[in-house]
């Protein structure tokens, strides 16, 4: 569809939009030279006379207009193009053209006069037609015509007014229109209006023309006034016609109705008259004045109206007569003086000469009292003369009434005048455009006289100075702008030339020199539909008082569509929100379904949020959305209501600034904590002026309080009106009155003191304790005392007839330390009224001091306090702090703490702590005691010692650095020691994560150590060494699961240290210690040269096969013997007691095959008897109730109870532990013995000499089976014998140690290894870690099964006994593979319990293949296999 539009002058060719054109959809197939051309051609059209009026070009399409077009025979063309090709295979297209015809509107419209004058009474009502003349007798007609419409036919024109669009309108239709009233006038407020007024018929404008419209006057005031009353004196020495006051009134009508005549209705008493023009009233001629005499004159002032409509106002002048002196004021010529300034008056000219004069000839002093706060004017205080001090603007302050006054000096003679100044206007404003229209404009392509938009200038000058009048700077041609601001199109736009312009308005006033200024407005041509509607706004909030009426419209949303043509219509798209509101489609008004209450509403915003839409409705594009937010806003519904209407106070005439005198209280019933229900209050200054400079109201508390040092006469009373007003919308108030008196000295009572200080009174002190008396005293009068201020609590109280001050309540030192009490002495006759009165005498300050007392136990910072301690740690090494705070002060905060520590052994405490500091150190060395814990009490005791106490627990675990993590970071050592205490509670917080309760104990801040054997530092890096404890097991958590805590959060944890490593700081690694890593790099060493051995033995073993298959027929051979052999040892009987339990019993470790401890009743594990299980105390952390095993040195069979997680042992190294390593000697009874080395010694080896022994029992034949043993031999342990050529074990005890060697079992043939053999042995064991567990309690042996069902016998077995009777036991020896360190403690707290491990007795062995190493001290130590 194309449109085409233009009126019947020659418009060829036609424009045509779009233009006509067809595309051949196959041009793209074949070259350009073998295209074919496109013919058009009109196919058909309405109406069918259209071939008369139109032709196309066959090839161009031009198409042109043949002849003029009579509009009122045709309006509109709809024809139909068709397009075709011209090679013979036409393929034609069709497109309809619509054409409109257009009136020729060539003619402008245009008013019968060039300037109108019309009159409106002020006292019109609205709806009132403006008349032509004064007298109102008949309508102002406006006359507009348009030549291109008959004279006689309505043209249609629009009228629109420039200016004062709120007070006149004029009809819409109609040749003859006329001006109505829209809002009454007031000539008093603006007495001419001047605007101008423009028609248009929708495509051109008229010459505006001037509208002049004069208010008439109507007698609607009174005369006024300045006072309701006068006061004057006159002296009996006045001579007849002298003047006495001279009265003015004022009347704002003009003419006869603003005319004052004034005249004396009563009172005069025939010796006053009064000038009915001018006011002044002289005494009446032949008059002798009276001393003494008063006259009470009742003066009316009446405008000169008619009768029925006259006006008038009355006052009263009050005359003393005087004896005749010097002392009468001086008098101003008139009492009210009147003028005109321009605000362009220049600075120093004289505008009014206020000269008085005086009966006494006295010297006159001029002022302005009142109405100058800027101190515009100046007055010279010695001729009277008034000047102009600063620049007068009359948009500020277009008025001034100032109060004059003159005085000779004396106390009686001044008088004052006011002076009534009104400011006139100059042009020294220029319009002002109003910066929140719209400056984005837009305008659809293709139409002219299309709205663009409006602008709107204002000018704070008055009368043709601020009138505005629009006029475009640029784009004249294409543009046009009425006398309201309105913007239209003057031509046809075309998108596609120009989109966009930059239009510049211009605003002038009417002034002869006129100011200007411009808008520059950024107008855009929008194209076809190709957009969605879009709103002003994204989001509209507005606001809707509660209560409104259903209907009631409170928001116009707008939407545009840049698309020619676009319907935008509008509605409401959230569902729910239609049962409130209503949008009407079309101008997107948005009104009220119902009433909303802002109570009904629970949240603390009453809002609703909701969706709408602006769709085309004849585009296919989607809707545009925008959110209305709608708050509902609560009204004021309520005004402040005072308690009473009149209140009563009482005051000292000496009162200092800002003693109370009463309260005042308003409330307020709308709903609480919202703006309306806020009561605040203010001192109304206008009535009692004097009352509200001395006295003032509080405008939260609603306090009465003086606002000066008051000086004033005893029995004065004294009002002021206080206002109570809310925050609400709109703001409601209401007022009381409060009456004030000043009471006479005498009845004020007096203080002997200014300030009590009694002697500080005990926090424990009793309810009713005395602490002071204070006195006052007043002449005959009955003191009432009590306490205004400093007893908020109630602490203490007065008697109110003695003055004795008591304690009321509990003192507390610690919460308050002193108080400063207000005390006030007033008599029984003030107190009666029940009032107060403060002044410099009735009160008085009382400083009370309270006294500490040891109330309060002391409290520590922690219930429990966990800590850790290497077992390589010295002694007195510090181990934690605690800390216990005290409320007290001075010595009852002093602290002396104290442990309650279990006895551990031998009488230790294991622990000391620091008296006054709470530092925890150590008292006892933990070597070989890691996973041992220590749980004790702290005391912390104040005043010293001597006070009251309370405690705390403390758990210290012991630990090595198995247990710890080093945590490397890339800042130097003290800044981690600086911020120590916030890095570990970081990465507390990361383990309890995990590990509820942890607490993360530092061991050691040092340089980063590196390079081989951690031998170098760098101390621009740290180490920081750490371990945690949990509180549930009370020992360190497992290296490994602490480096799993911290490292899978060390991003984390990196992002919190920053703050305190400072920037680039950051966590490098977490590794395990040196000596860890060093034990894992020889096992790692110890791997690769078995790997080596191993690669031999397989050579060896390919090169010697056929003696591998000799040894494995003898092995067959060497298996089936020692099966044989353990059936005889099945069958052997079970051993019998030989006594009591010694002090050092230990039973004799089994063979491998062995599953667990069994045990019969003569027989005990290896474990020390000296320890007894009462002594293994549970706040040690050996716990004499569980069972303590390696898992991976034992296996375990079904009879013995498994040991549970929690089976801790501790690395140490046997080195030092072995001074004297001894000697085995042979005695003259054919028996070995050991004994230790040096003189230290010698008197421990003359009772812990050890016999070495064989027992035959278990001697093997040289066919390596057993025999069966003797019962009788069995009992023969008390007296052992050694045979020297049995095979057997031989075991050295040394200090509760057993230390054993192996040989393999061949009959007869038993080789005892010598001492320096022995000392090779112990010289192993300086260069083995060995594992340390804690001891089993020995009241659980009996738990296992017997011997004779649980174990077999090995082949051959040496006994030893000792010379201090310990008893015979019986041994069973557990093969254990070695394992490094890491392996070991690996194995124990991660792996199950293993399977059994190969037994080594079927096989021969050096005498220093093997050795193992029983228990140490009193702890038992598992074996391990060198």
């Amino acid at each position: 569809m194309r449109n085409a539009s233009f009126t019947c002058a020659r418009v060829n060719p036609i424009s045509v939009t779009p233009p006509i054109q067809a595309i051949d959809q196959d041009r793209n197939i074949q070259p350009p030279s073998e295209r074919p051309g496109i013919l058009y051609s009109i196919l058909v059209g309405t109406p069918e006379d259209y071939p008369q009026y139109f032709h196309m070009n066959l090839t161009t399409a031009e198409l042109t207009l043949l002849k003029p077009i009579n509009r009122d025979l045709h309006q509109k063309f709809d024809l139909v193009i068709k397009a075709e090709q011209d090679n013979g295979h036409p393929l034609p297209a069709f497109a309809n053209l619509h054409i409109e015809i257009l009136d020729e509107n060539n003619q402008k419209p245009y008013f019968t006069r060039s300037t109108y004058e019309g009159f409106i009474l002020e006292s019109s009502p609205v709806g009132t037609t403006i008349s032509d003349n004064r007298n109102l007798t008949s309508p102002l007609q406006v006359v507009v015509l348009d030549n291109d419409v008959e004279e006689t036919k309505d043209p249609q024109l629009h009228l629109f007014l420039n200016d004062y669009t709120t007070f006149f309108t004029v009809t819409q239709s109609g040749i003859t229109r006329y001006l109505t009233l829209l809002q009454p006038v007031d000539r008093e407020v603006q007495q001419l209006y001047t605007f101008s007024m423009t028609a248009s018929d929708g495509v051109q404008e008229s010459v505006p023309v001037t509208v002049n419209i004069l208010v008439i006057d109507a007698n609607d005031n009174s005369p006024t006034f300045s006072n309701i009353s006068y006061s004057v004196k006159i002296y009996t020495d006045m001579r007849p016609g002298e003047g006495v006051i001279k009265l003015t009134a004022v009347d704002a009508d003009e003419g006869a109705n603003g005319q004052i005549v004034y005249e004396i209705l009563a009172g005069d008493q025939g010796h006053f008259a009064i000038n009915e023009q001018t006011g002044l009233i002289t005494i009446a001629p032949g008059v002798a004045l009276a001393v003494g005499r008063a006259y009470a004159l009742t003066v009316r002032a009446s405008d000169s109206a008619p009768p029925a409509q006259r006006r008038s106002s009355i006052t009263t002048v009050y005359i003393e007569v005087l004896p005749p002196n010097n002392q009468s004021p001086p008098r101003f010529p008139q009492l009210m003086y009147s003028l005109e300034v321009s605000e362009a008056m220049r600075i120093g000219a004289v505008l009014l000469n206020l000269q008085a004069f005086d009966r006494e000839g006295d010297p006159i002093k001029y002022l302005i009292q009142n109405g100058d706060p800027q101190q515009v004017f100046n007055l010279s205080q010695s001729s009277g003369l008034l000047a102009l001090g600063k620049p007068l603007d009359r948009e500020s302050t277009d008025r001034y009434i100032l109060i004059v006054t003159a005085s000779d000096g004396r106390p009686d003679g001044t008088s004052t005048a006011t002076v009534n100044i009104v400011v006139t206007d100059v042009n020294d404003n220029g319009p002002v455009f109003d910066m929140f229209l719209p400056k984005n404009l837009s305008v659809q392509e293709e139409e002219a006289n299309a709205f663009v938009g409006q602008v709107r200038a204002t000018d704070a000058d008055a009368g043709v100075n601020g009138q505005v009048h629009y006029s475009l700077a640029n784009f004249n041609s294409l543009f046009r702008i009425t006398s309201n601001g309105s913007i239209y199109t003057a031509v046809k736009l075309n998108r596609e030339v120009r989109d966009y312009y930059e239009l510049i308005v211009e605003a002038t006033d009417g002034a002869a020199d006129p100011r200007r200024s411009t808008l520059t407005l950024a107008i855009k041509v929008l194209d076809i539909d190709d957009n969605s509607p879009v709103f002003t706004n994204a989001s509209y909030t507005v606001c809707v008082p509660e209560n409104l009426p259903p209907g009631t419209v409170f928001l116009q949303l707008e939407a545009k569509d840049v698309d020619l043509g676009a319907d935008v219509n509008y509605r409401i798209r959230t569902e729910e929100a239609r049962q409130y509101f209503a949008l009407n489609k079309h101008t997107g008004e948005l009104s009220l379904r119902k009433s909303l209450d802002y109570e009904s509403f629970s949240d603390a915003e009453a809002t609703f949020t909701f969706l709408v839409e602006a769709f085309d409705s004849k585009g296919t594009m989607p809707p545009g959305l925008a959110t209305v937010t709608v708050r509902v806003k609560d009204m004021n519904d309520y005004s402040p209501v005072f308690s009473q209407k009149l209140y009563r106070g009482m005051v000292a005439p000496d009162a200092v600034k800002g003693t109370v005198i009463t309260t005042v209280s308003a409330e307020d019933q709308d709903p609480p904590g919202t703006p309306a229900s806020r009561v605040r209050y203010k001192v109304d200054v206008v009535q009692f002026p004097y009352s509200a400079s001395i006295f003032d109201v509080e405008e939260n508390s609603g306090r009465v309080v003086t606002r000066v040092n008051l000086n004033e006469e005893p029995s004065t009373v004294f009002k002021l009106v206080v206002i109570a007003y809310d925050d609400g919308d709109p703001v409601k108030f209401n007022t009381t009155t409060v009456e004030i008196a000043v009471l006479q000295p005498s009845v004020i009572p007096r203080f002997t003191q200014d300030e009590y200080r009694p002697p500080p009174v005990s926090e424990s002190a009793p309810k009713g304790t005395v602490v002071t008396v204070v006195t006052a005293a007043a002449l005959n009068q009955t003191v009432v005392y009590s306490i205004v201020s400093g007893n908020e609590e109630d602490v203490f109280a007065i008697n109110n007839r003695t003055g004795v001050i008591s304690v009321k309540k509990p003192l507390d030192y610690e919460s308050v330390q002193s108080y400063e009490l207000r005390v006030q002495a007033d008599s029984m006759q003030v107190v009666r009224s029940n009032l107060r009165v403060p002044s410099k005498s009735n009160t008085a300050k009382v400083f009370i001091e309270v006294k500490d007392e040891n109330d309060h136990a002391p409290v520590f910072t922690k219930k429990v306090y966990i800590g850790g301690v290497s077992e390589d740690a010295r002694m007195f090494s510090s181990v934690l702090k605690v800390k216990a705070n005290d409320k007290d002060t001075g010595n009852y905060s002093a602290m002396q703490y104290r442990l309650i520590i279990p006895p551990i052994k031998d009488g230790k405490e294991g622990f000391v702590i620091e008296a006054y500091t709470g530092l925890i150190k150590t008292a006892m060395l933990f070597k070989n005691m890691r996973r041992s814990y220590f749980k004790f009490q702290v005391i912390a005791t104040d005043d010293y010692g001597k006070g009251l106490s309370s405690k705390a627990e403390v758990l210290v675990s012991v630990v090595n650095q198995l247990d710890m993590q080093v945590i490397v970071s890339n800042v130097p050592p003290t800044l981690v020691e600086q911020n120590k205490d916030q890095l570990i509670g970081i990465l507390e917080r990361y383990i309890q994560d995990q590990i509820p309760g942890a607490t993360v104990v530092v061991e050691s801040i040092g340089a980063r150590r590196f390079g081989d054997g951690y031998s170098e530092e760098d101390y621009t890096k740290s180490d920081l060494m750490v371990y945690a404890i949990d509180p549930q097991t009370n020992r360190a958590i497992m290296r490994n699961e602490l480096f799993k805590f911290l490292d899978g959060k060390l991003l984390d944890i990196n992002k919190e240290f920053q703050p305190y490593l400072g920037q680039g700081g950051r966590i490098l690694e977490i590794r395990t210690p040196d000596v860890v890593a060093n034990v894992k790099k020889q096992a790692q060493a110890v791997g690769y040269t078995e790997g080596a051995l191993l690669a031999l033995a397989v050579i060896i073993i390919l090169c010697c096969m056929p003696a591998i298959l000799i040894v494995m027929v003898s092995y067959r051979q060497r298996q089936a013997e020692c099966a044989k052999t353990a059936r005889i040892q099945m069958a052997l009987p079970a051993g019998k007691p030989t006594g009591a339990v010694a002090n050092n019993l230990y039973e004799e470790l089994g063979d491998s095959t062995m599953r667990g401890y069994a045990q019969q009743e003569q027989q005990q594990l290896l474990r020390p008897s000296l320890l007894r299980p009462e002594e293994l105390s549970m706040e040690s952390g050996i716990d004499p109730g569980q069972e303590y095993y390696g898992q991976d040195y034992y296996s375990y069979e079904h009879g013995y109870e498994l040991p549970q997680y929690g089976s801790r042992r501790r690395l140490l190294s046997p080195s030092g532990m072995y001074d004297e390593y001894g000697e085995v000697v042979v005695e003259s009874d054919g028996g070995y013995y050991y004994s230790p080395h040096g003189p230290a010694a010698e008197e421990w080896a003359k009772k812990k000499r050890i016999k070495l022994v064989v027992d035959p029992e278990y001697e093997t034949s040289s066919t390596g089976e057993e025999s069966a043993p003797d019962p009788g031999q069995r009992n023969r342990l008390s007296n052992p014998s050694f045979q020297p050529n049995g095979s057997s074990n031989i075991y050295v005890a040394q200090n509760g140690s057993v230390v054993r060697t192996r040989r393999a079992c061949l009959g007869n043939n038993l080789k005892v290894t010598s001492p320096v053999r022995l000392g090779k042995q112990f010289k192993k064991l300086d260069k083995l870690a060995v594992t340390h567990e804690e001891s089993v309690p020995l009241n659980t042996l009996s738990k296992g099964p017997s011997l004779s069902d649980k174990m077999n016998s090995r082949p051959c077995s040496v006994s030893f006994s000792s010379t201090i009777g310990a008893e015979n036991v019986v041994t069973k020896a557990g093969a254990a593979k070695l394992k490094s360190t890491d392996e070991q403690e690996s194995v124990v707290d991660h792996e199950e319990v293993k399977e059994p491990l190969e037994s080594h007795s079927e096989h021969t062995q050096s005498d220093e293949e093997e050795l193992w190493m029983g228990p140490w001290n009193n702890l038992h130590i598992p074996m391990t296999k060198l």
